[in-house]
């Protein structure tokens, strides 16, 4: 009798291939831990690919579906694509040896081309893929075998192999994820004698903020308060693994069109610069939506980039300078552009090191990030800052502008009701309905209320803080009991009305009137 292969079931071939995957993986990993190269991992490398690629309306309905959770939401994805493709893989190996090789071999084109192509690159990011898709041939070829258990009679049974490799399996898909994880770890630390956030003491500048006017946060329930905590403060990048920068190695390059003598300065000299000051602003991204909460405001600490502009020589374009943008680098690649004349017309724009008292978080831009009153977050809020290179509109495209995103940001006046919430069932009677407004660089002047789409009633308005950040807003209502439309909007202090004309965010951000329901008990 003539011995034949072991043929293996679907369900175990494709097993093998997921855990294959899980412990290719989980290699990669480790090397782009050990490389300090995180991002050169597969799963992020091609991630940063799908975020470069996707279309702008495509993008821009993930934001709306997942909000903040998109790259949780990103990653998800790619890892059920994985394992599928995975298990496929595995599947046909088993009946086929070259169709494993062949599938590793398209891991390996996947992920060394979205890891060489990010614009940070170095011939090093191969590796961790390199070493991913060895693992993953190494382990599926096993696998295959083990599973085989070697040759015997047609029709005869053989179970121990299976069972063993199913054990094995399972062992190897904990260590894998075990190790992965490990791996995450190491790569989010950060050598004990560095500078964090957790040991850097921030200096008290000279320049401290306006004192605040009493009442200027209003303290009502479901209000948003007039400092958001770091905690809640929204975060919108690209950055699928959160740079982890020692900021005692950190240092900021200044060079370019019109720049008289270039700088290179470190995290100390922005700390223990002469104009240190502190500034109360508000971001705004512009994928946020009318009503949205892609916004916030804290109080920055941080040196003007005006003062870091002049040190170099610039003169800004209505003085003959011949840059009209500057293009910040961050620590992953990302390039914002924006106007050199909104960092030099005497608005505060900052290269910020704190935050609400406290150094930036790492998910907010640790050690050092951009912050530009009046302008949209894509154009202004360059988080991980490295590079500040003056150059021309005309001769350089920063990253959100190819992809469909207008060349210049400026924010739009916008109101926002927060107090009741869309969809709420108050009872009848006297309801404060409450918000906030905006209208940067001008300031807010009047907030007015419509209900059921009647005449409009204006709100109270909380004393301003700064015309560089939102206004809270309160007004009285006698509810009764139905359901009723809210509608608000916003004129700021040069009389310009909020238009009730809706637009998308994309190109340049959201208008129209925010308007809830709500039905009163």
């Amino acid at each position: 009798m003539t011995d034949t292969p072991r043929r293996i079931p679907t369900g175990s071939a494709s097993l093998a291939g997921l855990v294959s995957a899980a412990v290719a993986l989980a290699a990669a990993e480790v090397v782009g831990a050990v490389l300090s190269r995180p991002t050169a991992t597969p799963v992020q490398a091609v991630g940063a690919g799908v975020i470069d690629l996707v279309p702008l309306p495509l993008k821009q309905f993930a934001v709306d579906l997942f909000g903040t959770a998109d790259k949780v939401a990103l990653l998800t994805g790619i890892g059920v694509l994985l394992a599928c493709a995975a298990a496929l893989i595995g599947a046909a190996a088993s009946r086929r040896p070259v169709l494993g090789a062949a599938g590793a071999a398209l891991f390996a084109g996947a992920g060394l081309t979205a890891a060489l192509s990010r614009p940070d690159a170095v011939p090093l990011d191969a590796l961790p893929t390199a070493a991913g898709t060895v693992v993953f041939a190494g382990a599926l070829t096993w696998s295959i075998r083990t599973l085989r258990g070697g040759r015997t009679a047609p029709g005869a049974a053989g179970g121990p192999d299976r069972r063993r490799f199913v054990l094995l399996a399972g062992a190897a898909t904990a260590a894998a994820a075990g190790v992965g994880a490990g791996a995450r770890l190491l790569s989010a630390g950060i050598s004990r004698d560095g500078l964090t956030p957790a040991t850097v003491r921030l200096p008290t500048p000279a320049d401290r903020a306006a004192p605040l006017p009493e009442g200027v946060d209003l303290e009502i329930d479901g209000l948003a308060p007039y400092f958001t905590p770091g905690s809640d403060f929204y975060r919108i990048d690209t950055a699928l693994s959160v740079p982890r920068i020692d900021a005692s190695t950190w240092s900021l390059r200044i060079h370019g069109l019109g720049v008289r003598r270039e700088l290179v300065l470190a995290y100390d000299d922005l700390l223990r610069h002469a104009d240190l000051c502190e500034r109360d602003i508000t971001l705004t991204c512009v994928s946020n939506p009318v009503g949205g909460g892609y916004l916030g405001n804290a109080r920055w600490l941080g040196v003007p980039l005006a003062s870091l502009l002049a040190e170099a020589g610039v003169r800004p374009p209505d003085e003959g300078g011949p840059a009209d943008q500057l293009v910040s680098r961050s620590e992953d690649g990302m390039t914002i552009g924006t106007p050199v004349a909104d960092v030099t017309d005497g608005r505060d724009a900052l290269l910020a090191v704190g935050m609400n008292g406290r150094p930036l978080s790492h998910e907010h831009g640790f050690p050092v990030r951009m912050v530009v009153p009046g302008l949209y977050g894509y154009v202004s809020a360059c988080k991980w800052i490295v590079d500040i290179e003056l150059t021309t509109f005309a001769s350089f495209d920063a990253y959100w502008v190819p992809r469909g995103w207008a060349e210049r940001g400026p924010i739009k006046t916008q109101s926002r009701v927060d107090t009741p919430r869309d969809g709420a069932s108050p009872e009848r009677g006297r309801i404060a309905v409450a918000g906030v407004a905006w209208a940067q660089g001008t300031g807010v002047d009047r907030v007015e209320v419509s209900f059921d789409d009647g005449s409009w009633t204006e709100a109270e308005l909380a004393p301003e803080g700064s015309t560089d950040t939102w206004r809270q807003w309160v007004l009285e209502w006698e509810a009764e009991p139905g359901e009723h439309t809210i509608t608000v909007r916003a004129t700021d202090r040069a009389g310009r009305v909020q238009t009730p004309d809706r637009a998308a965010p994309a190109p340049a951000g959201a208008t129209g009137h925010h308007r809830i329901t709500v039905t009163v008990v």
